[in-house]
């Protein structure tokens, strides 16, 4: 028998105001972004009107063209795709964070469960997140909670170390081996240390540091690749922060949301808005919290207000060194990270030299553990003197990149190496490029 005409997909988009052609080619793009090209034109979405089913991954950037276009998630049954294989998990703001983190916990540890995660497109829908309660001063009474802190202290501190731990681990081998083991620690013992019985302050303690260990995951996600999964991680971890009434936790979330977005070339209101209500909530938080607000701040105003991009950049490098900060993950703030959004922002502002020494920099200050952070900063600044005419500036830097590269499990440093090989193809006579290419090419 032949298909039965997909009346809803129909409806959508006389909804979205959209013919067959304009709802590929905003397929197409969403399956870029996603590093995963379709084959989709008119055709292909005329027969799927018909009833014809799409084939994965289709579907996934079929609805996520529509939830973008409509600004309202798109399921497959309202879509008529009733067989589509499973989305992500469903997450918002609205949902309980606890339940939300063990289901995406106990599908990242099951092969099967896992795949729809790792399929999903990353959704700027996704980025708009409430208005929030803002901080105020410390309240003179802060320290009644002391005996709870105390009480809580074994597990708080517990989760604290695993969390340096694991930051670690990802900083020198990239994210893939941590992955997995994080995953398990989040979904076995910080969950049920969650639901234990516990006083109030001691709940919000460990609420927090909850947080800061699923961001670290969402992190490690993005760096895989994963955007979707590292998208929602970073949601349920900005909504355990805010229930948690840790201020400087919620600005690292809500600053980490609004870089991902950007690397991801999102940087819509959206996006600033994320910026602007880190550093909002980071206004009480140590200074190298606020630091680390205002410089992603400043990458991000550095298209639409140079003036506030620079006010904005000198803001976070003054917090930078003026304030005390404390080793561990979320509690520091590297010179070499500062001087590396320094050059995020110069280079948008077009200052080719500025971005140049910016980078330069950033490497000198980068300490002997930074090694990924190293690694990319070394392909970065390479794209930045070829981007000057100086080939032999920057193969150096390629170099050490390549030097690195075998040790990183980071699809961060994939792409960079993908960049490089496009960057000296045109100069593959030079005897230095050459090299060079032969090593990528070695590297597979």
């Amino acid at each position: 028998m032949p298909p039965t005409p997909n009346v809803r997909l129909r409806q959508l988009l006389e909804t979205a105001d959209w013919n067959a052609a304009q709802l590929a080619r905003a397929i197409r793009q969403v399956a870029t972004e996603h590093g995963t090209p379709v084959a989709c034109d008119r055709s292909s979405v005329s027969r799927w009107l018909t009833g014809v089913r799409p084939r994965p991954p289709a579907p996934q950037f079929l609805l996520e063209a529509l939830s973008r276009r409509l600004d309202r998630p798109v399921t497959p049954e309202q879509a008529g795709l009733t067989r589509a294989p499973d989305r992500m998990p469903p997450v918002s703001w609205e949902a309980a964070p606890l339940r939300t983190l063990a289901l995406l916990t106990e599908a990242e540890l099951a092969p099967a469960r896992r795949t729809p995660l790792t399929t999903a497109p990353f959704s700027p829908l996704a980025l708009a997140v409430p208005g929030l309660p803002l901080p105020g001063p410390p309240s003179p009474d802060g320290e009644r909670g002391a005996d709870d802190r105390r009480g809580g202290g074994a597990d708080a501190d517990r989760m604290d170390a695993m969390a340096e731990v694991f930051a670690t681990a990802a900083e020198r081998l990239g994210g893939g081996p941590v992955r997995a083991p994080l995953a398990a620690y989040l979904a076995h013992d910080v969950t049920a240390r969650l639901r234990a019985p516990s006083s109030g302050t001691v709940h919000r303690r460990l609420l927090a540091k909850a947080a800061q260990l699923t961001l670290l995951l969402g992190r490690i996600c993005a760096d895989g690749g994963d955007d979707a999964v590292a998208q929602h991680y970073q949601l349920v971890a900005a909504r355990l922060s805010a229930d948690a009434r840790d201020h400087g936790t919620l600005a690292i979330a809500l600053r980490t949301m609004a870089t991902h977005a950007h690397d991801l070339g999102h940087s819509g209101p959206a996006v600033r808005r994320l910026a602007e209500l880190a550093c909002e909530h980071a206004r009480y938080a140590p200074p190298v919290v606020q630091a680390y607000a205002q410089a992603h701040l400043a990458v991000l105003q550095a298209g639409y207000d140079r003036r506030a991009a620079l006010t904005a950049l000198d803001r976070a490098e003054r917090l930078r060194l003026d304030g005390a900060e404390a080793p561990g993950p979320f509690t520091a703030y590297s010179l070499g990270a500062l001087h590396y959004q320094r050059a995020q922002t110069l280079a948008t502002l077009g200052d080719r030299a500025g971005t140049v020494r910016a980078l330069t920099a950033s490497l000198r200050a980068r300490a002997p553990g930074e090694r990924h952070a190293r690694t990319l900063t070394h392909a970065r600044l390479a794209e930045a003197q070829l981007g000057m005419g100086h080939l032999d500036a920057a193969l150096p830097h390629w170099a050490a990149f390549l030097d690195a590269y075998p040790s990183l499990d980071s699809v961060r440093a994939t792409r960079r190496l993908g960049l490089m090989r496009r960057h000296l193809r045109p100069h593959r006579r030079h005897p230095g490029a050459a090299r060079l290419l032969g090593r990528a090419d070695g590297l597979g």
